[in-house]
């Protein structure tokens, strides 16, 4: 019951960085069984559902880890982007999974852990075991990656 409840928004958490879908389904199996093993470490603070979410992420991030070497990455320093209008209103859920599908991998973990899961560059570059200034930039370069992947598809919202 636990499963049927939280699986549909956990593997769209693990598809954020995990590309291929059977590898996300692996992570989510095993991020469950996890759950699972350790229910006892919930301690009801915070919501149940955050707490699965953060076993995924971690999950995840381990994933990548055995998969991706994150310390070749180049780090890049004084890169402005301009603020603009934003798009995501204008975007659809669908649409911003397939640009992110596109990023590199270093960039999209670096974007999602920072922007849609929250957490700061210092706490991002010890999960990744890189530099905050590689976390930083990592982020810059998703970003102006994914402004040009919006102008170039011509998505809504871009003038």
């Amino acid at each position: 019951m636990l499963y049927d409840l939280h699986a549909p928004v956990m593997f769209g958490v693990c598809m954020r960085y995990v590309k291929n879908r059977e590898d996300a389904e692996d992570v989510m199996i095993e991020g469950f069984f996890k759950a699972m093993t350790n229910i006892h470490q919930y301690k009801g603070s915070g919501s149940f559902q955050g707490w699965i979410r953060r076993i995924m992420v971690n999950e995840s991030l381990m994933f990548l880890r055995k998969q991706h070497n994150f310390r070749m990455t180049v780090e890049v320093s004084n890169i402005e982007i301009k603020s603009q209008v934003s798009v995501e209103d204008e975007l659809s859920a669908q649409d911003i999974l397939n640009l992110l599908e596109k990023l590199p991998t270093g960039y999209r973990t670096v974007f999602n852990l920072y922007v849609l899961e929250g957490y700061k560059h210092r706490e991002i570059a010890e999960m990744l075991g890189i530099s905050i200034n590689t976390s930083k930039s990592q982020l810059i370069l998703a970003k102006k990656r994914l402004q040009g992947l919006i102008k170039k598809n011509q998505l809504p919202g871009v003038g």
